[in-house]
């Protein structure tokens, strides 16, 4: 048995390696290498796709704008999610039960289904084309998610420590502020590692609303590389790996904190 799991393991590490390969050794290929055999090795090797990727297209404007976005939507999430979670665990009873399967009734309904009447709401707005509402509108979707998250963090935090500050004669903005929120810390990170990729890569809440060249995000502005006849998929693949180094380098600092928010997610109100 111990053989049979290191064998699934190591299957699923190549299932996983694959497209990583492709995707890496294309970026550093010719369009003529690619064509002629897209899972060699390059030879050679060459810079020139990422050189040319930001000459061909307004690359930082695109981070830009995805920063923005993700960073800006990750932040709202946190702190409504992380108010709301605080107001669930302090209600308790059946009120706080009623509340947390209320926020969490939301995990059940597909972003797709919603698409036609929340399109339909933007325009009425007038919010179309405006990364603002891209904002708002991308949290409210993540907002049942991170509720979730943090609610099972702090359902294990000892209730006796926030009756003591109440005790003391601390508000609830006081004890969120100076007691819940220092030891929520990693649940936190967690969170916003997960909202971080899911925002970040999101296609279909952008390809919705935004309609402007100058505020495309990136996943929405690699689309520009795929035409109707041609694609050139070197500069495609090279752009997928410009997207995914933000990722990365969230994952490795962030990593020791996953175990935990999934743990904490795990547990339910």
């Amino acid at each position: 048995m111990k053989w049979i799991g290191r064998i699934i393991m190591v299957l699923y590490a190549l299932l996983v390696a694959a497209p990583l390969y492709f995707v890496m050794t294309s970026s550093f290929k010719t369009s003529q290498a690619f064509f002629a055999n897209p899972l060699s090795w390059p030879n050679p090797w060459t810079i020139q796709n990422f050189v040319s990727i930001f000459d061909a297209q307004p690359m930082w404007q695109y981070f830009w704008n995805s920063a923005r976005v993700t960073l800006s939507t990750v932040a709202l999430d946190l702190f409504l999610g992380s108010l709301i979670a605080y107001a669930i665990i302090r209600l308790g009873g059946r009120m706080g039960r009623y509340t947390f399967v209320y926020f969490v009734a939301g995990l059940i309904i597909p972003s797709q289904v919603s698409m036609l009447p929340l399109y339909s709401l933007v325009r009425q707005l007038g919010w179309s084309d405006n990364l603002g509402a891209l904002i708002l509108v991308t949290a409210a979707g993540l907002l049942p998610l991170t509720v979730f998250t943090l609610t099972g963090f702090m359902e294990m935090l000892s209730k006796e420590m926030m009756e003591a500050g109440s005790i003391d004669g601390a508000s609830e903005w006081k004890i969120y502020w100076r007691l819940i929120l220092p030891l929520s810390g990693p649940s936190l990170a967690a969170t916003a590692a997960f909202l971080f990729v899911m925002v970040w890569n999101d296609l279909l809440i952008p390809m919705l609303l935004i309609n402007s060249t100058d505020k495309l995000t990136l996943p929405l502005a690699l689309m520009q590389f795929r035409g109707e006849y041609v694609t050139d998929y070197t500069l495609l693949l090279t752009g997928v790996v410009i997207t995914a180094v933000p990722m990365v380098i969230l994952f490795i600092f962030l990593q020791r904190f996953f175990v935990t928010g999934m743990t904490a997610g795990s547990v339910k109100g």
